[in-house]
């Protein structure tokens, strides 16, 4: 298995690369040589009842949309899940998830500190797609013991945020390389 994540399996053979998923009953393969994916599966059915699907298109909450270039992942059905479990269909998107100054003066106690939870517990897993709403994410989850109508005010933004960009996802070529590139505007 994976250093850094137990439920992931790498197999290396040769100049080849299999790389197996599994979570519970769900199982995600890729690599770089058909037969040798097709080796590993063989001997996994020998001890395992294994389904083949088709084509992934769908894994833990996240479409994968197959493209003429690559892949598409995104979690469009999950936000708009979430923006219709909070009861906000009818909102009006935003452009961005927070003001440029919080207000949050307003301590009164929010009535529902459960549905605060799971409103933030959701965004949080929809971050894996959407990692322009983290910093907001991060934001209103240090308020999870304590939610006031200030921090619920917040996410009812970043929910407004989500509808309008639901259909945002990741867009990974198959062309592309593994090089990874960051970026920063600090000194």
């Amino acid at each position: 298995s994976c250093y850094s994540d137990p439920f992931m399996f790498v197999f290396h053979d040769n100049n080849h690369c299999i790389i197996l998923l599994v979570y519970v009953d769900d199982k995600v393969h890729t690599g770089s040589s058909s037969s040798l994916i097709q080796n590993v599966i063989s001997k996994l059915e020998v001890e395992f009842p294994v389904k083949d699907m088709g084509q992934l298109s769908y894994f833990l909450g996240i479409e994968v949309v197959h493209t003429h270039d690559g892949l598409f992942p995104n979690q469009t059905k999950y936000a708009q899940d979430i923006v219709e479990g909070a009861q906000m269909l009818d909102c009006k998107p935003m452009a961005s998830t927070m003001a440029g100054k919080q207000d949050l003066l307003d301590t009164t106690p929010f009535s529902d500190p459960t549905l605060y939870r799971a409103i933030v517990g959701a965004l949080q897993y929809l971050t894996i797609t959407g990692s322009e709403i983290s910093f907001s994410v991060n934001f209103i989850s240090q308020f999870m013991q304590h939610p006031t109508q200030a921090h619920f005010k917040l996410a009812k933004r970043i929910l407004r945020y989500v509808k309008g960009t639901s259909d945002y996802g990741i867009r990974i070529l198959s062309q592309s390389t593994m090089d990874l590139y960051a970026f920063s505007d600090a000194d």
